[in-house]
């Protein structure tokens, strides 16, 4: 039985790569998987995750070649299985959908793919529903990143984040740029975006804990998944009684509806940073973008990790030797799963429009 686990672990951990790109340094420390440099098909990239819950919930992705770069951030909730549904299929439906149109990323064939990656996994929840109706609230938040040309569209469903790192003209400052839209309860946009979508129910949003969620429920409010708030269908038995929602479901809860938004690339955008909520629940912007700024590319995505690991350790009062020693699901209270990618950006690479002569396939996490 110990070999077997050992066996289960190594390959939940074994990270998935094709193609020709074998520079850099890849390695674990206990729970925290890294790549510390790589090349993609714009310059270098950085790569990191670390586990906290009992299964991994995250999973993250890197895709570069004749359709320019694609990064995926999936960020589960309620189980690792829409996460990884989602990791298998928006890219090849980006593609498929981008090869309609002639090789053409767009913000409309990226929406297309959330849409299609979302229906895909509703039908999976309906063809299982009798043996495994837990996945119906599994969900996962989405951000992906697409540089195609010399423009760069961020997609987004949950709270997951994409920072730009900016220079500032020749003071060697560097400026921190949100570049992604956020839809989690806890901000006031949101909540007032959910009472003017369901103006006749005053439990759209409850502060529980104090913590404001849908229905009392979830935070966020888009997702790929957690059908049983979108369909009513889902919202009954055998569906766990503690996700079943005593009223009519009149309309959907939540939507995978992305917030996209299109970013001519300038000479001055240095780099960006990829992660989940994990990341920037203990590390600010700025802080973030001065950890990469101010050391080597290399092992960036697991520097960033450490310093919200010692954060999250600072904030217990404890080392963060201690914190290391924790295994994951207790982790899981200290911190959750956390991934990051960060991506340098070459210029010259971008502006000729350089692609990679052999395809880059990189996913942290599960080999599947």
């Amino acid at each position: 039985m110990f070999h077997a686990l050992m066996n289960l672990f190594s390959v939940c951990w074994k990270p998935f790569r094709r193609g020709t790109d074998d520079t850099g340094r890849e390695g674990k420390e206990g729970l925290l998987w890294f790549r510390d440099v790589g090349k993609y098909g714009s310059g270098e990239f950085s790569m990191a995750v670390v586990q906290a819950n009992q299964v991994l919930e995250d999973q993250s992705q890197i895709e570069s070649g004749p359709l320019g770069t694609f990064v995926g951030i999936y960020d589960g909730h309620g189980g690792p299985e829409a996460a990884r549904y989602t990791c298998d299929h928006l890219f090849r439906h980006l593609k498929a959908i981008s090869a309609e149109s002639r090789g053409i990323v767009t913000a409309e064939t990226i929406e297309r793919a959330f849409h299609q990656t979302e229906d895909g996994y509703t039908a999976h929840v309906s063809d299982l529903w009798s043996t495994r109706p837990q996945i119906a609230n599994a969900g996962s938040c989405c951000l992906v990143g697409v540089i195609f040309q010399q423009t760069l569209f961020v997609a987004n469903v949950g709270d997951s984040r994409v920072v730009l790192g900016r220079k500032v003209g020749n003071t060697g400052g560097m400026a921190a740029i949100q570049l992604s839209t956020e839809h989690n309860a806890s901000l006031e946009e949101i909540r007032h975006e959910l009472k003017e979508l369901h103006p006749d129910d005053p439990q759209i949003v409850v502060l529980k804990h104090g913590v404001w969620r849908v229905k009392g429920i979830i935070q966020v409010s888009r997702s790929i998944g957690d059908v049983y708030m979108k369909q009513a269908q889902f919202n009954r038995e055998p569906l766990a009684a503690k996700f079943r929602l005593p009223e009519p479901m009149n309309m959907p809860y939540m939507t995978a509806n992305p917030t996209i938004l299109s970013h001519r690339l300038q000479p001055n955008d240095s780099f960006l940073i990829f992660a989940s909520d994990g990341l920037w629940e203990h590390l600010s912007n700025e802080k973030a973008v001065d950890i990469v700024n101010s050391n080597p590319h290399a092992g960036s995505a697991k520097r960033l990790i450490k310093a919200a690991l010692h954060e999250a350790a600072r904030k217990r009062e404890m080392r963060y030797s201690d914190l290391r020693k924790i295994d994951k699901k207790v982790r899981r209270h200290f911190h959750d799963d956390i991934s990051v990618i960060v991506l340098f950006l070459n210029h010259d690479l971008i502006s000729r429009g350089t692609v990679l002569n052999s395809p880059l396939s990189i996913r942290s996490a599960l080999d599947h």
